[in-house]
């Protein structure tokens, strides 16, 4: 048996396991893409824009500019390099700093502390540029500006409908629910009132108590996905005129920029994360060892999990995940590790029809993976209580441990002639076979 020696990110650093050879089906990492220059490429987008006229050319004099900026858990789309350039590209336009302002699209998370404001725009754009916190339970602040054809009721932060433009800046990502990240997520959920985001999200569950999750609202799906359409047709509604999105590589760095049409726009980014994350494997396999990307993606469970949704499309059903998660800050954020409290899962998809949220919606995807699968998680031991008491996984401190456990596993079910798949960076792709 010839052994082959992988390292694998873990938190600030590596872990190394051996595998055997012989049982390794693929390597699964994403298409090498460089950095690109982020202020050519941000002015570029912006001049030699996507199905829209320059951005110079649509604002004027006069026009209240209103930036729907990201908020703080979307940090990694490296907003604080580029969103100077859109202020500046705007000031020759016409419109002043002072008829500039951000509202942040915090959907239903926390107001930022001062230090998170310069996290998502830089330190000379917080200095030059008012900022405004959205709330999503503050009523007094929303306008209702129509309700969607699935009946969503859309109310939308009263600053960003009385705009005379709203441009939308974030990054492109794939998401589990609405296919991917960015554009029209920037007005639902983020800048809608809380009883919108509730109805527009309670689509990614199936029709009844019990039907789970429906299959509809998956990753990398846009057409006749229900959350998607509801999204975009809230985001419709206002109109935004302009989209400015970075592109981010497996190294987390900018590697293109896209600006333009609202939807033109942040489709071609989706195609381009598509080509850059879109993996051929050879077939699911016994064993996945995943890794999420070490320090920060695995700084919590929360942020860890995502690469669950590749792991899983990875594995075969019933087959054995590892997969590594420092977690050097467990407890964060609360609502998810509080989402465990629930006595099975048709209790807590219950909980999640009654009041929607993000945090207990991964938990539940997360839940339903380790039903399904054998799941050890390489963790910090101060970590293992926490994780055997709620999340029906298998705490272990190091990958060499749970691959010993996984191959006593694998021997107790006779499965000699086993398969494994390797993932480097677990939330960086998006693995299919080749029909």
């Amino acid at each position: 048996m010839s052994l082959k020696e992988f390292k694998l990110a873990y938190g600030h650093g590596t872990q190394s396991v051996m595998l055997p050879e012989e049982h390794i089906s693929d390597v699964l990492e994403g298409v090498p893409t460089p950095a690109c220059d982020v202020k050519e490429a941000t002015i570029e987008c912006m001049r030699h824009p996507i199905g829209a006229e320059p951005l110079h050319d649509l604002v004027k004099k006069g026009d209240k500019v209103c930036l729907v900026v990201a908020d703080i858990t979307r940090a990694w789309n490296r907003a604080s390099e580029f969103t100077v350039h859109v202020v500046n590209e705007l000031n020759d336009a016409g419109i002043p700093d002072d008829d500039i302002y951000i509202v942040f699209a915090q959907g239903t998370h926390r107001v930022h502390t001062d230090e998170e404001n310069v996290t998502c725009v830089g330190e000379e754009v917080a200095s030059r540029i008012k900022m405004y916190q959205h709330v999503s339970t503050d009523k007094s602040m929303l306008t209702h500006v129509g309700t969607t054809t699935r009946g969503t009721d859309v109310w939308i932060d009263t600053r960003v409908v009385e705009a005379d433009k709203v441009i939308l800046i974030n990054a492109i990502s794939t998401h589990d629910m609405a296919g991917f990240g960015g554009g029209r997520k920037l007005i639902l959920p983020g800048v809608a009132g809380f009883e919108t985001v509730q109805q527009n999200h309670c689509h990614a569950l199936g029709p009844t108590v019990g039907s789970g999750l429906n299959p509809d609202a998956a990753l990398l799906k846009i057409a006749g996905n229900p959350v998607s359409e509801d999204m975009q047709e809230a985001c419709d509604m206002i109109a935004p005129c302009f989209l400015v999105h970075s592109v981010i590589n497996a190294e987390g760095e900018i590697s293109s920029m896209v600006g333009g049409d609202p939807y033109k726009a942040w489709l071609e980014g989706t195609r381009e994360i598509y080509r850059m994350q879109k993996v051929r494997m050879k077939a699911q396999t016994d064993v996945t060892i995943v890794s999420a990307g070490g320090y920060p993606k695995d700084t919590n469970l929360y942020q860890g999990t995502k690469c669950y949704t590749t792991a899983e499309i990875a594995t075969k059903k019933g087959g054995i995940i590892i997969t590594m998660i420092e977690a050097e800050d467990v407890q964060e954020p609360p609502a998810y590790l509080g989402s465990f409290k629930y006595k099975n899962l048709t209790e807590m998809e219950e909980g999640l029809r009654a009041c929607f949220t993000i945090p207990l919606f991964v938990a539940f995807e997360n839940l339903i993976t380790a039903m399904t699968h054998t799941v050890y998680i390489v963790t910090r031991p101060e970590n293992f209580d926490i994780l055997r008491e709620r999340t029906h996984q298998i705490p272990v401190a190091t990958v060499e441990e749970a691959w010993e456990l996984a191959k006593k596993q694998l021997a107790e079910e006779g499965k000699e002639d086993y398969t494994i798949n390797v993932i480097p960076q677990g939330s960086a792709i998006v693995p299919y076979v080749e029909e």
